[in-house]
């Protein structure tokens, strides 16, 4: 038995963690199905996997762990919260900031540094943290549908398709724009224009200014050589250097995302190689945008826009729409995006839920339509 202990205290927390995610468990059985239903195709395993994706999500994971260990997010996100008058002020600046920061360090990066912070406000103001937290997932959704780093689905679109970062950002802006403009009126009207009373400081964090340089110094090469699809090299450099100077950092990515994403790459491949599969989906007409578009969204409502976005893919080219219906799609259920997931599990509340779909299944309806009518324009 102890022998086993020390074995796992030399794997990543995140990786023993797949022991008891849902998500990795019912990729990892639909994996065995389909393996026995087609054992001969294990040799081509790993060429269903789009490793330049998974490098670069790798190389982001790293960069984004050490902006978030720096300490300089939650300085910032502080900072504003000290300066805002209003229970609704205090909603708009959470809701914005943390749309933003997931343009740049990802969704799931933004919720980890922005609900502890909300969190910790909330108890020092004396105020209920549910509905704020709700709402800052409903705003990485709206954000990070913006840039290719935003999120997963978008990492893999950008890619798959090899459209260039600012061509991904001219056509996903409509959109979010739209987005944006329903968030800030739902936030304003939902929160109460009360004085914001502060009992106690938000609790502080070390600021390792030395850790923010490298990670700020790494990042725009990284992206510039991503986009030039030289992804094995940006990785490499990102690797060397955080293996020298902070080894506890590539240590402390969630390697278990890496793995799932694996799992959604081998699997979902491999379901769009049945033929059952192949022509029913064949038969929904995905060459009409608008049809491709309402599948995109209303997939991800079933299997979360990740897996929407790489199914789809196999498809339809068009990958403009395919990004607008994930992106809406993240709305809605809770499945959604695994970012609605990561941000009620950081809350800790288990009735949660409920308020998350009074909000995010309106905001899906809406959003879907304004999206529709947008594409048509």
């Amino acid at each position: 038995m102890g022998d086993k202990e020390g074995v796992l205290r030399w794997v990543p927390e995140s990786i023993r963690g797949l022991r008891h995610d849902y998500l990795f468990l019912a990729l990892l059985a639909a994996l065995v199905v389909l393996t026995a239903i087609s054992p001969g195709k294990i040799a081509g395993y790993p060429g269903l996997v789009d490793w330049r994706t998974i490098a670069t999500l790798t190389g982001l994971l790293i960069l984004t762990k050490a902006v978030e260990m720096s300490g300089a997010l939650h300085r910032i996100g502080s900072w504003l919260i000290e300066r805002t008058a209003t229970r609704r002020m205090t909603a708009l600046v959470l809701v914005l900031v943390t749309a933003v920061l997931s343009m740049l360090v990802t969704n799931d990066v933004s919720l980890f540094v922005m609900v502890p912070l909300t969190l910790s406000m909330c108890r020092a103001a004396r105020m209920p943290a549910t509905k704020l937290v709700v709402f800052e997932a409903l705003a990485v959704n709206a954000g990070s549908a913006l840039t290719p780093i935003g999120n997963p689905q978008n990492l893999f679109i950008w890619q798959q398709w090899g459209n260039g970062f600012g061509s991904f950002v001219w056509s996903m802006a409509p959109l979010v724009a739209m987005l944006f403009a329903m968030l800030i009126v739902l936030t304003a009207v939902s929160f109460p224009a009360t004085a914001l009373k502060v009992h106690d400081h938000v609790d502080d964090h070390v600021f390792d200014r030395h850790l923010l340089t490298i990670a700020a110094l790494l990042y725009l090469p990284f992206l510039v050589l991503a986009d030039m699809h030289y992804t094995t090299l940006a990785l490499a450099a990102v690797l060397v250097v955080f293996l020298v100077v902070r080894r506890d950092i590539v240590a402390r990515i969630d390697w278990g995302l890496l793995i799932v994403f694996v799992l959604m790459f081998v699997d979902l491949r491999l379901l769009a190689g049945l033929p059952s599969v192949h022509d029913f989906i064949g038969g929904l007409g995905l060459a009409d945008p608008k049809r491709l578009y309402v599948a995109s969204a209303l997939a991800s409502q079933g299997i979360s826009n990740v897996p929407a976005a790489i199914a789809l893919a196999e498809y339809s080219q068009n990958w403009k729409v395919i990004a607008w219906g994930v992106s809406v799609g993240g709305f809605g259920f809770i499945l959604g995006s695994l970012a609605n997931l990561i941000a009620l599990r950081l809350l800790g509340e288990r009735r949660a839920w409920i308020t998350f779909h009074l909000y995010s299944g309106p905001f899906f309806v809406v959003a879907a339509v304004l999206g529709y009518l947008l594409l048509r324009v």
